[in-house]
């Protein structure tokens, strides 16, 4: 297969970044890839793009952030380890997370543990479960435990006490 130009991959990248933000890990495997593993070359073109305000990491993380928030129902600390596996700084994860309409993840994590509550109705071990599921979804025990025990004493879960 023939190495696709330098201008050409270029291209094809900056019209990727405009359609949807993309991470300099993602670019530079992208690039790594089109240029047939010519390392040095890929990483001036993740220079060159980065410059020119295609891919910008923090944009990127903030984004990530917020999406998966909103539309996966992810607590932030499933989210901070998504952003550094993808090769996000850690810091930059955390400004990230700033991005993010509390009220708003606080409703997602609610209705998120209610399905899941309803799927579980009867079984033993609901309790653990959900906190597990909850958990697993990157919410902190101090933020779940307290909805969870709403939902198990048949409260109304979204309400939150004066104290929180």
């Amino acid at each position: 297969m023939e190495t696709e130009g330098y201008e050409q991959v270029l291209g094809r990248l900056q019209a990727l970044c405009s359609r949807r933000e993309c991470c300099s890990s993602d670019i530079l495997r992208k690039a790594t890839a089109s240029l047939d593993g010519d390392s040095a070359l890929a990483g001036k073109l993740l220079t060159s793009l980065q410059e020119d305000g295609f891919v910008d990491d923090g944009r990127y993380a903030a984004a990530f952030a917020r999406e998966k928030s909103r539309l996966s129902g992810w607590g932030p600390a499933k989210i901070t380890t998504a952003l550094v596996m993808k090769g996000i700084p850690r810091d930059t994860a955390r400004q990230a997370l700033l991005q993010i309409d509390e009220a708003e993840a606080f409703r997602k994590m609610v209705s998120v543990l209610e399905a899941k509550y309803a799927a579980l109705r009867g079984d033993p071990n609901e309790k653990f479960k959900l906190l597990r599921f909850a958990l697993g979804r990157g919410y902190d025990y101090e933020a779940v435990a307290p909805v969870v025990e709403r939902l198990l004493s048949g409260l109304e879960a979204g309400v939150k006490d004066d104290d929180e």
